[in-house]
């Protein structure tokens, strides 16, 4: 999802959300709109509107905020005023830092992580309660770890990498087959110590 290190080399596309882009994409719809292209592929609003429950005057307008930002794009290929709609890039990227200092846009990044985590939930649990209907193989190859580390920032940014280095090398491995599927890929590192947050920099 949004946290993403796209890979160049691997054909992939992405784009680092400045403070403007992450104050368009943090609401409710906007959010999702951007989700459905990237899954779905090129749709229109009154498409996008059908799928996510609202009506197209109100997909439309978020679609345009969506575009001033660079996150999506009108493809030119609709037929009269039916716009058809991409998402711009395959993935996004931020780090916290960027908006150190500026209020506004650390309250969109919270409202946006804490809503990606919200569609996780909500899709994880799709996932379950369908499962048991799966091929034993797909549900062994599915589900959920979790692992300890004790690691510095430095340390836990250079196992990120490496993670986003797996996932990029795989994104495509199963292309042409009739047997792959998409599957979701989620990373999620936080401390367990809440209550020891350190004063600076990791010392050496």
């Amino acid at each position: 999802m949004a946290a993403e290190r796209p890979s160049e080399s691997a054909g992939l596309t992405g784009i680092r959300l400045d403070a403007r882009a992450i104050k368009v994409l943090a609401h409710p719809l906007r959010s999702r709109l951007l989700g459905t292209l990237r899954k779905g592929g090129p749709a229109t609003a009154t498409d996008l509107a059908t799928a996510l429950g609202t009506n197209s005057g109100a997909t439309s307008y978020h679609l345009r905020k969506l575009e001033s930002v660079g996150l999506v794009a009108d493809t030119g290929e609709g037929e009269g005023k039916r716009r058809l709609w991409r998402a711009s890039t395959e993935s996004h990227q931020y780090e916290p830092s960027d908006f150190a200092g500026d209020e506004d846009a650390e309250t969109a990044l919270n409202w946006l992580v804490r809503d990606y985590m919200r569609h996780f939930a909500e899709q994880f649990e799709r996932w379950l309660d369908v499962e048991a209907t799966w091929p034993a193989q797909w549900r062994d190859a599915a589900g959920m770890n979790d692992s300890f580390v004790i690691a510095t920032s430095e340390q836990a940014e250079a196992m990120k990498a490496e993670l986003d280095e797996v996932v990029a090398r795989y994104r495509r491995v199963g292309q042409g087959n009739p047997n792959a599927r998409r599957l979701a890929v989620y990373s999620v590192i936080y401390p367990l110590d809440l209550d020891r947050a350190p004063r600076g920099k990791d010392q050496p």
